[in-house]
């Protein structure tokens, strides 16, 4: 089995509780075994400015937070995890797997917020220099069964939204999946973490490896 040269950049996707954070860690090792060096990355955060900010965006609390400054603030994250962490270790040709990444302001402050779709789109391009992964995958759950994997006695900010926001974040996470379908790739959550991997795993050698 043999890849190109080139850098790939995956991401994960999906609503609070859906596995996609052990799927993106699976991925990783499996890359990394197959001699395709490659790093993990998360949002909101994964840089000295990002993780800040990522403290403002979780922070119980934090009420007063508006929703047009919410996602101001996660693609102002986005914006330097992408040109200070992604863009480069993509140019040395390293592949990039992100726990989330431009898909989620969408989802979020478009779907759960109601933010206008084709302004965050526009705004999410501006902050990423309009990179876009090769591959994302939506692990889909149902809310409620995020909701009963959720662990945390003490839920962030966002988490702390409850039931209603998850399901209008799942309902357009759906919608991009449509809107996007030769970027992205639905995997249903609800079945084992390894039959999950194995399905993800195939996609990634069906389109990258020959």
């Amino acid at each position: 089995m043999s890849i190109s040269s080139k850098a790939r950049f995956i991401s994960f996707e999906g609503i609070d509780g859906c596995g996609k954070s052990t799927q993106a860690k699976l991925i990783l090792e499996k890359l990394n075994k197959k001699g395709c060096k490659t790093i993990l990355v998360r949002e909101p955060g994964g840089t000295r400015i990002s993780e800040s900010i990522r403290e403002i965006l979780l922070t119980k609390g934090m009420d007063e937070l508006q929703d047009r400054t919410e996602s101001l603030l996660m693609t102002a994250s986005r914006a330097q995890l992408t040109d200070e962490v992604i863009i480069p270790n993509l140019d040395i040709g390293n592949w990039v797997i992100a726990d989330r990444y431009a898909d989620s302001t969408l989802a979020y402050q478009g779907g759960g917020r109601n933010l206008d779709l084709d302004w965050l789109i526009k705004l999410n391009d501006f902050a990423t220099a309009e990179l876009h992964p090769n591959l994302t995958f939506i692990v889909d759950v149902l809310p409620e069964e995020g909701f009963r994997r959720r662990h945390s006695s003490e839920p962030d900010r966002i988490e702390k939204a409850g039931l209603e926001l998850q399901k209008k974040v799942r309902k357009m996470y759906l919608g991009l999946a449509k809107r996007f379908p030769e970027r992205i790739m639905i995997v249903d959550g609800h079945e084992t973490i390894e039959d999950i991997h194995r399905i993800i795993w195939q996609e990634i050698k069906r389109r990258f490896f020959h």
